[in-house]
């Protein structure tokens, strides 16, 4: 897990915690320009509770860090720009904390003030600000520890399934031969079956053949004993 004295002397742990802006605000509500998106180097102090001179100076030490993550220095024509803009949404009532930069004017934004506060030894609201982070690293690794354990415990009992199913594999294979051979013999009776069905069937004519005969033998009888019976 990183440490503070970590944070404040890399780069690439910062790099690593610039999308948790929303600590700013867990720590002191976080007062930004009209249009929600700037602020001062003035604001950024009244945050941190520190000198204005303190902020530019870190600024000027990390510009290069600072401007990767939103700030921006105006000149000329955006400086004006940005000035009217301001002026605009503050509809005419601009308060005295805003004088108007004569050459340049440095604004930072969320993502710059957390890399400040990642930067700013002497205040005590950065320090706060890195212990959300640190805190919330080591809750988010503590997260990943458990995850990594129940996937471990899932993967153990998808290891015994697979032993389990190799085990049944032989035994599904004798059933199949079974069924196999049961389907076989069920196709020998059904053609058994067929062919007794074909002599019954000869045999129920054989019958109807003799049932005719045993007539006609009857009508004989009866004709010859009524002639045995008239010579008398």
């Amino acid at each position: 897990m990183p440490t503070e004295v970590a944070l404040l002397e890399s780069r690439a742990l910062r790099v690593e915690q610039m999308e948790r802006v929303d600590v700013l605000d867990k720590v002191k509500s976080l007062v930004m320009l009209p249009d929600g998106i700037h602020l001062r180097a003035e604001d950024v102090a009244r945050y941190f509770e520190v000198s204005t001179t303190s902020v530019r100076r870190l600024t000027d030490r990390h510009q290069d860090e600072l401007m990767e993550n939103g700030m921006r220095v105006l000149r000329g024509a955006d400086l004006r720009s940005f000035h009217s803009d301001m002026m605009s949404l503050w509809a005419g009532e601009v308060p005295e904390s805003y004088p108007q930069a004569a050459t340049q004017l440095r604004v930072y934004t969320r993502r710059t003030v957390l890399n400040v506060a990642m930067l700013l030894r002497d205040s005590d609201i950065a320090r706060c600000v890195r212990t959300y982070l640190l805190d919330a690293e080591q809750d988010l690794r503590a997260g990943y520890a458990s995850l990594e354990h129940r996937v471990t415990r899932v993967e153990s009992c998808l290891a015994g399934i697979g032993s389990a199913l190799q085990e049944l594999g032989p035994v599904l294979n004798r059933m199949s031969h079974r069924l196999d051979s049961l389907d076989r013999r069920l196709d020998v009776t059904h053609q058994v079956v067929g062919a007794m069905s074909v002599r019954l069937g000869h045999m129920s004519e054989d019958v109807v053949r003799i049932d005719g005969r045993m007539d006609e033998l009857a009508r004989n009888l009866k004709d010859l004993s009524r002639r045995n019976n008239k010579q008398r």
